[in-house]
Protein backbone atom coordinates (compact mmCIF):
# COMPACT_ATOMS: atom_id res chain seq x y z
CA UNK A 1 0.00 0.00 0.00
CA UNK A 2 1.73 3.25 -0.86
CA UNK A 3 1.50 6.42 1.20
CA UNK A 4 0.33 9.65 -0.11
CA UNK A 5 0.30 11.77 3.20
CA UNK A 6 1.48 15.09 2.86
CA UNK A 7 3.66 16.28 6.35
CA UNK A 8 3.98 20.27 6.53
CA UNK A 9 7.61 21.04 8.18
CA UNK A 10 8.89 24.70 8.60
CA UNK A 11 6.29 25.71 6.31
CA UNK A 12 7.44 23.36 3.78
CA UNK A 13 5.33 20.55 2.34
CA UNK A 14 6.87 17.27 2.42
CA UNK A 15 5.84 14.65 0.08
CA UNK A 16 5.88 11.19 2.23
CA UNK A 17 8.78 9.02 0.30
CA UNK A 18 7.38 6.07 -2.05
CA UNK A 19 7.94 2.66 -1.20
CA UNK A 20 11.22 0.82 -2.58
CA UNK A 21 11.53 -2.20 -4.49
CA UNK A 22 13.46 -4.50 -5.70
CA UNK A 23 14.51 -3.12 -8.76
CA UNK A 24 15.77 0.30 -6.89
CA UNK A 25 18.01 -2.42 -4.45
CA UNK A 26 18.91 -3.79 -7.24
CA UNK A 27 19.83 -0.60 -9.62
CA UNK A 28 22.10 0.97 -6.72
CA UNK A 29 23.92 -2.42 -6.03
CA UNK A 30 24.60 -1.92 -9.73
CA UNK A 31 26.84 0.75 -8.90
CA UNK A 32 29.25 -1.53 -7.05
CA UNK A 33 30.07 -3.13 -10.73
CA UNK A 34 31.69 0.16 -11.50
CA UNK A 35 33.99 -0.24 -8.90
CA UNK A 36 34.87 -3.94 -9.88
CA UNK A 37 35.73 -2.30 -13.40
CA UNK A 38 37.88 0.07 -12.22
CA UNK A 39 39.37 -1.99 -10.20
CA UNK A 40 40.19 -4.48 -12.65
CA UNK A 41 41.57 -2.12 -14.98
CA UNK A 42 44.27 -0.71 -12.64
CA UNK A 43 44.77 -3.83 -11.01
CA UNK A 44 43.63 -2.83 -7.61
CA UNK A 45 42.87 -6.54 -6.88
CA UNK A 46 40.04 -5.26 -4.69
CA UNK A 47 37.23 -7.17 -7.04
CA UNK A 48 36.85 -10.04 -4.37
CA UNK A 49 36.52 -7.44 -1.23
CA UNK A 50 34.10 -5.64 -3.24
CA UNK A 51 31.82 -8.29 -4.03
CA UNK A 52 31.95 -9.77 -0.59
CA UNK A 53 31.45 -6.39 1.11
CA UNK A 54 28.63 -5.85 -0.94
CA UNK A 55 26.75 -9.26 -0.06
CA UNK A 56 27.59 -8.74 3.51
CA UNK A 57 25.93 -5.43 3.52
CA UNK A 58 22.67 -6.80 1.81
CA UNK A 59 22.58 -9.52 3.54
CA UNK A 60 23.23 -7.60 7.03
CA UNK A 61 20.91 -4.93 6.29
CA UNK A 62 18.00 -7.33 5.34
CA UNK A 63 18.65 -9.41 9.13
CA UNK A 64 19.02 -6.16 10.76
CA UNK A 65 15.60 -4.97 8.97
CA UNK A 66 14.08 -8.31 10.31
CA UNK A 67 15.01 -9.08 13.77
CA UNK A 68 15.53 -4.99 14.86
CA UNK A 69 12.75 -4.89 17.80
CA UNK A 70 15.42 -7.56 19.22
CA UNK A 71 18.39 -5.97 18.81
CA UNK A 72 17.94 -3.78 21.62
CA UNK A 73 18.11 -6.63 23.86
CA UNK A 74 21.46 -7.70 22.09
CA UNK A 75 23.12 -4.24 21.80
CA UNK A 76 25.94 -6.37 23.66
CA UNK A 77 26.40 -8.68 20.88
CA UNK A 78 26.73 -5.51 18.32
CA UNK A 79 29.74 -4.74 20.18
CA UNK A 80 31.49 -7.90 19.98
CA UNK A 81 30.83 -8.02 16.39
CA UNK A 82 32.43 -4.86 15.70
CA UNK A 83 35.63 -6.34 17.93
CA UNK A 84 35.45 -9.66 15.47
CA UNK A 85 35.13 -7.16 13.03
CA UNK A 86 38.32 -5.17 13.48
CA UNK A 87 39.98 -7.48 15.13
CA UNK A 88 39.77 -10.65 12.91
CA UNK A 89 38.43 -9.61 9.08
CA UNK A 90 39.50 -6.25 8.88
CA UNK A 91 43.40 -5.93 10.34
CA UNK A 92 46.05 -7.36 8.77
CA UNK A 93 48.08 -7.80 11.43
CA UNK A 94 46.81 -9.58 15.45
CA UNK A 95 48.22 -9.66 18.47
CA UNK A 96 46.99 -11.92 21.36
CA UNK A 97 43.72 -10.47 23.12
CA UNK A 98 43.43 -8.03 20.10
CA UNK A 99 39.64 -9.46 20.31
CA UNK A 100 38.65 -8.21 23.89
CA UNK A 101 41.34 -4.84 23.46
CA UNK A 102 39.23 -3.87 20.36
CA UNK A 103 35.89 -5.06 22.12
CA UNK A 104 36.25 -3.12 25.16
CA UNK A 105 37.42 -0.21 23.24
CA UNK A 106 34.40 0.06 20.69
CA UNK A 107 32.03 -1.18 23.17
CA UNK A 108 32.86 0.98 26.00
CA UNK A 109 33.22 4.38 24.42
CA UNK A 110 30.32 3.77 21.80
CA UNK A 111 27.87 3.28 24.86
CA UNK A 112 29.27 5.58 26.90
CA UNK A 113 28.95 8.52 24.39
CA UNK A 114 25.37 6.89 23.51
CA UNK A 115 23.93 7.08 27.00
CA UNK A 116 25.69 10.82 27.50
CA UNK A 117 24.29 11.94 23.98
CA UNK A 118 20.93 10.61 24.82
CA UNK A 119 20.61 11.91 27.85
CA UNK A 120 21.83 15.53 27.67
CA UNK A 121 22.45 16.02 23.89
CA UNK A 122 18.93 15.02 22.56
CA UNK A 123 16.87 14.56 25.50
CA UNK A 124 15.69 10.77 25.48
CA UNK A 125 13.33 10.08 28.03
CA UNK A 126 13.87 7.05 28.85
CA UNK A 127 17.29 7.42 27.27
CA UNK A 128 17.73 3.79 26.19
CA UNK A 129 14.16 4.09 23.89
CA UNK A 130 14.93 1.65 21.65
CA UNK A 131 13.40 3.18 18.13
CA UNK A 132 15.97 6.31 19.05
CA UNK A 133 19.18 4.21 20.33
CA UNK A 134 19.62 1.79 18.31
CA UNK A 135 20.18 4.18 15.08
CA UNK A 136 22.26 5.96 17.42
CA UNK A 137 24.48 3.52 18.77
CA UNK A 138 24.68 1.50 15.29
CA UNK A 139 26.24 5.11 13.97
CA UNK A 140 28.44 5.43 17.17
CA UNK A 141 29.84 1.75 16.66
CA UNK A 142 30.76 2.12 13.06
CA UNK A 143 32.52 5.42 13.64
CA UNK A 144 34.50 3.71 16.51
CA UNK A 145 35.35 0.82 14.55
CA UNK A 146 36.59 3.23 11.81
CA UNK A 147 38.89 5.05 14.46
CA UNK A 148 39.89 1.76 16.28
CA UNK A 149 40.72 -0.12 13.10
CA UNK A 150 43.22 2.56 11.86
CA UNK A 151 44.35 3.17 15.17
CA UNK A 152 45.14 -0.64 15.73
CA UNK A 153 46.64 -1.25 12.33
CA UNK A 154 49.20 2.12 12.97
CA UNK A 155 49.81 0.63 16.34
CA UNK A 156 50.86 -2.48 14.82
CA UNK A 157 52.52 -1.39 11.80
CA UNK A 158 54.77 1.08 13.79
CA UNK A 159 56.03 -1.31 15.70
CA UNK A 160 56.76 -4.11 13.16
CA UNK A 161 58.51 -1.26 10.96
CA UNK A 162 60.22 0.32 14.10
CA UNK A 163 61.34 -3.08 15.83
CA UNK A 164 65.13 -2.20 15.86
CA UNK A 165 64.21 1.31 17.41
CA UNK A 166 62.40 -0.01 19.85
CA UNK A 167 64.77 -3.27 20.97
CA UNK A 168 67.63 -0.70 21.25
CA UNK A 169 65.08 2.12 23.52
CA UNK A 170 64.35 -1.05 25.62
CA UNK A 171 67.95 -2.46 25.72
CA UNK A 172 69.14 1.02 27.01
CA UNK A 173 66.67 0.86 30.04
CA UNK A 174 63.53 3.05 28.73
CA UNK A 175 60.41 2.10 30.06
CA UNK A 176 56.70 0.15 27.70
CA UNK A 177 55.33 3.54 27.59
CA UNK A 178 58.25 5.77 26.92
CA UNK A 179 58.85 3.22 24.00
CA UNK A 180 55.56 3.27 22.50
CA UNK A 181 54.39 6.83 23.10
CA UNK A 182 55.80 8.21 19.69
CA UNK A 183 54.10 5.42 18.31
CA UNK A 184 50.49 5.97 20.40
CA UNK A 185 50.73 9.73 19.46
CA UNK A 186 50.43 8.67 15.63
CA UNK A 187 47.89 6.12 15.94
CA UNK A 188 45.65 8.41 17.74
CA UNK A 189 46.38 11.24 15.08
CA UNK A 190 45.46 8.68 12.39
CA UNK A 191 42.62 7.55 14.03
CA UNK A 192 41.05 10.67 14.65
CA UNK A 193 41.79 12.10 11.21
CA UNK A 194 38.42 10.71 9.66
CA UNK A 195 36.41 12.11 12.41
CA UNK A 196 37.63 15.43 12.22
CA UNK A 197 37.67 15.28 8.44
CA UNK A 198 34.12 14.47 8.64
CA UNK A 199 33.28 17.65 11.33
CA UNK A 200 35.16 19.66 8.95
CA UNK A 201 32.85 19.26 6.05
CA UNK A 202 29.50 18.49 7.76
CA UNK A 203 26.95 21.33 6.39
CA UNK A 204 28.81 22.44 4.14
CA UNK A 205 29.13 19.58 1.95
CA UNK A 206 27.81 16.63 3.59
CA UNK A 207 24.38 16.14 5.32
CA UNK A 208 24.87 13.59 8.60
CA UNK A 209 22.99 10.49 7.71
CA UNK A 210 20.48 10.87 10.80
CA UNK A 211 19.93 14.63 9.56
CA UNK A 212 19.20 12.91 5.83
CA UNK A 213 16.88 10.16 7.50
CA UNK A 214 14.87 12.56 9.96
CA UNK A 215 14.15 15.00 7.23
CA UNK A 216 13.38 12.38 4.22
CA UNK A 217 11.07 11.05 7.05
CA UNK A 218 9.23 14.92 7.32
CA UNK A 219 10.62 16.22 10.53
CA UNK A 220 11.23 19.89 10.39
CA UNK A 221 14.50 20.90 9.05
CA UNK A 222 15.68 22.99 12.08
CA UNK A 223 15.05 19.79 14.37
CA UNK A 224 16.95 17.71 11.86
CA UNK A 225 19.81 19.64 11.83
Amino acid sequence: MELNTTVYSGGVSLEAAEPLSWSNVALAASLLGVNVIISSILRLKLETQIVVAGVRCFVQLSLLGLILERVFATERVLGGLAALEVSEWTAKRTVKGMFWITFTAIFGSAISVGLIGSMFAMNFDPPYTASKFIPTMGMLFGNTMVGVSLGMDSVLVSVDTRRDIVECMLCYGASRWETVWPIAVDAARTAMVPSITSMGITGLISIPGMMSGQILGGADVMDAA
